[in-house]
């Protein structure tokens, strides 16, 4: 099954910076069949993880989690990059392979207690995850797994998160 989704993301090399192979879901998305098998895919991660909410950080996780609480029948939460929100917020910095950014949240986005899965495009040196767990964190929920299209584990990004349950559709090794 990881086949048919890895035989349908697009490596780009150097981009958006020299050395870095870019790993583009955009095939995924583009092929309705596909798009809905992979939602279906983490729809059902999220469901066995007993999620009452998902998060999706700007703007790839918007693509990823909004069909997935969709087809659970649950609410979405955007994690904005700043100053994207019209009310209050909660912040969060975090570094990326090529430079750093922050995330905010509404800071009523999240309710004490509720289990959260974060659904995202792709999880490399686990900056946005990390930032996004301690947005819903900081706001009291409970980040009780995250689910990604593609998982690039030679970049160790996981390995920083290791009290939190990862699921992915493919890994991609080396550059």
């Amino acid at each position: 099954m990881a086949n048919i989704f890895k035989e349908h993301i697009a490596s780009v090399p150097n981009f958006p910076n020299k050395g870095i192979a870019y790993r583009d879901v955009t095939p995924i998305v583009q092929d309705g069949k596909l798009y809905r098998l992979a939602t279906h895919k983490l729809a059902e991660y999220a469901k066995s993880k007993k999620a009452e909410v998902i998060v999706g950080p700007e703007a790839r996780g918007f693509i990823v989690g909004c069909p997935v609480a969709t087809e659970l029948g649950l609410g979405f939460v955007p994690a904005r990059k700043p100053h994207k929100l019209p009310r209050p917020v909660v912040r969060a910095s975090y570094d990326l392979e090529y430079g750093s950014n922050s995330l905010e949240m509404h800071k009523d986005a999240i309710k004490p207690g509720q289990r959260v899965v974060v659904c995202d495009d792709l999880l490399a040196i686990s900056g946005t995850l990390r930032a996004t767990k301690q947005l819903v964190e900081t706001l009291g929920g409970e980040v009780v797994g995250a689910a990604f299209y593609v998982v690039l584990p030679d970049l160790n990004g996981y390995k920083k998160l290791s009290d939190l349950d990862i699921f992915s559709l493919v890994e991609f090794h080396g550059a």
